[in-house]
């Protein structure tokens, strides 16, 4: 989404919530304010804004929220007249307070760090479909039986048959690990989709870190069926030692109780974790992790679909033995190395522009519309090539440039100056780690 649009959005949702709370139709302002202040705080983390603003955006918020938690109560007990906005409802508070409820309506605390976290939650999908992830069958197969399958037909999964409850995604850097999490996060079209990192989870004060965990989970109970990803897991909960502080072990424990505790009811939820490095993590997490899953570097017939993929619809003219070719050329490459070798190709036709010292007209599609063909593009040329003019890309009007198309030597060219960023060591790990605890992706 791009940058002010999400801050936009949630303006308009609140100028609606205040509207429908002013018609007194309760149940839709409630619905408003709610989805207003989601939008809010994915604004604060995900765009540029000053701290200022950033401040008086959370001030609105804490507004927002106080507003909505006073009409869910109205909702909630039936009441004749609704509390008013800047009241309290006194013998509503004295019952809570001689009944010692800790419900999150009765405790700021709770509501401030779920507030916190609320910025975890992805408001937009992120558009990557399942056949956008080349390979990883078994990967996909198991997410869909974890995710998909519960949400569409529940009541296959009854009595003893359950659904995954926290899967392991772990394999070498750059091989879709965090892109299959997206394709969950789009796929899974009626789940809550949560994705957190350290940064969402770790404080300075003594103390708050596992409530934050605390409250992750909890926020995801109340909005099930919920996903909650945690990417480059081992950050949090790498193996306890008698050397590490205390805050740390305090976070790994929180986690342990929250994912396969007592008294923990995690139905309808799913931890899915992400790592490079799983030989690190404690042993009583990586239990919690029912499947463990190795994402591979891609085979060759993946690397193949990867750079079908990565070239998309720009110009070019690859055969279908030359994108074999170049996958048989990248055996050890990642995904992400294979995105960047295409990324590297797509920039020599801009550089061929760049330094061109002559060009020549050509027929083709009009860069403003590709429905029109005109006869007077520019390309570049060889100084020898017939009707080629001396000039350079300065002197090309922004209309009449024709795009020069991708050829396999820019492949090669590009190929040949990157090399594949996963070491034998790791890979060896990786591969111990699989033969130890996990399965085939």
């Amino acid at each position: 989404m791009a940058a002010g649009t999400t801050l936009q959005k949630a303006i308009d949702l609140v100028t609606k919530a205040t509207e429908e709370d002013r018609n007194k139709n309760y149940e839709e302002a409630l619905k408003h304010y709610e989805h207003g202040v989601e939008y809010f705080l994915h604004s604060i983390k995900y765009e540029a804004q000053g701290e200022r603003a950033k401040e008086s955006i959370r001030t609105k918020c804490l507004q927002y929220l106080d507003r909505a938690e006073k009409l869910k109560e109205y909702l909630k007990k039936g009441k004749k007249k609704p509390v008013k906005d800047g009241e309290s409802n006194s013998k509503s508070d004295d019952k809570k307070g001689d009944s010692g409820d800790s419900d999150s309506d009765s405790d700021p605390e709770k509501k401030k760090l779920q507030s916190k976290l609320e910025g975890a939650i992805v408001i937009e999908k992120p558009q990557v479909k399942w056949s956008d992830v080349a390979g990883l069958d078994l990967a996909k197969e198991a997410l869909k039986e974890a995710v998909i399958l519960p949400i569409r037909f529940p009541h296959l999964f009854t009595g003893k048959r359950i659904p995954w409850k926290g899967i392991l995604l772990f394999g070498p850097p750059g091989t879709g690990k965090s892109y299959l999490a997206k394709a969950v996060a789009t796929e899974a079209n009626n789940s809550t989709f949560l994705s957190v990192s350290s940064s969402d989870l770790v404080s300075k004060w003594l103390g708050e870190s596992e409530k934050l965990v605390k409250n992750l989970f909890e926020l995801a109970r109340q909005r099930k069926p919920s996903i909650i990803f945690i990417d480059e897991v081992d950050s949090l909960c790498s193996s306890r030692s008698d050397n590490e502080s205390e805050s740390a072990r305090r976070i790994k424990t929180e986690f342990l109780v929250q994912m396969q505790g007592v008294g923990t009811d995690n139905e309808g939820i799913l931890v899915l974790g992400a790592t490079n490095i799983p030989w690190v993590l404690d042993s009583a997490i990586r239990r919690r992790f029912e499947k463990r899953i190795y994402i591979p570097l891609p085979e060759e017939h993946a690397r193949m679909v990867m750079f079908k993929l990565h070239l998309g619809n720009t110009a070019h003219v690859l055969s279908e033995d030359d994108f074999k070719k170049l996958a048989a050329a990248t055996d050890g490459y990642s995904g992400a190395d294979i995105s960047i070798i295409v990324r590297d190709a797509l920039m020599q036709p801009v550089r061929q522009v760049q330094t061109a010292t002559h060009f020549k007209k050509v027929r083709g599609p009009s860069p403003k519309d590709p429905t029109i063909i005109v006869d007077d593009l520019l390309t570049p040329c060889s100084p020898g090539s017939p009707g080629a003019i001396e000039m350079t890309w300065m002197e090309v009007e922004g209309d009449k440039l024709f795009e020069p198309p991708v050829t396999m030597k820019d492949m090669m060219k590009s190929l040949a100056t990157t090399r594949p960023t996963v070491n034998e060591d790791d890979m060896a790990k990786l591969e111990k780690f699989k033969e130890d605890f996990g399965q085939e992706g």
